[in-house]
């Protein structure tokens, strides 16, 4: 199944995130950053393609401080992550 994450610089970006998103009502999960995306937090925000345009929109209205959004796909046995840019503030 295909997901986006979001990631961040610090943990505490992460933290100050999902706070936000939760007060927004969004479905999403706090998860390890996936190995294939490489960045200094450990956690991401993994949620579903459905709320892409909702969530990029609502980061870039906010002071949410992501690193960037990728798309994790499974292409056979393997993950794979598409940086999906992020709207300019």
């Amino acid at each position: 199944m295909d997901f986006y994450v979001i990631v961040f610089k610090s943990t505490h970006h992460a933290i100050a995130a999902t706070r936000f998103l939760k007060d927004k009502n969004y479905k999403f999960d706090v998860i390890p950053t996936p190995r294939m995306v490489t960045h200094d937090c450990g956690l991401a925000i993994k949620f579903a393609e459905e709320d892409l345009e909702e969530i990029k929109e609502s980061i870039k209205a906010s002071d949410i401080k992501a690193e960037s959004i990728y798309k994790i796909q499974k292409v056979g046995n393997e993950r794979t992550a598409t940086n999906i840019p992020l709207p300019y503030r």
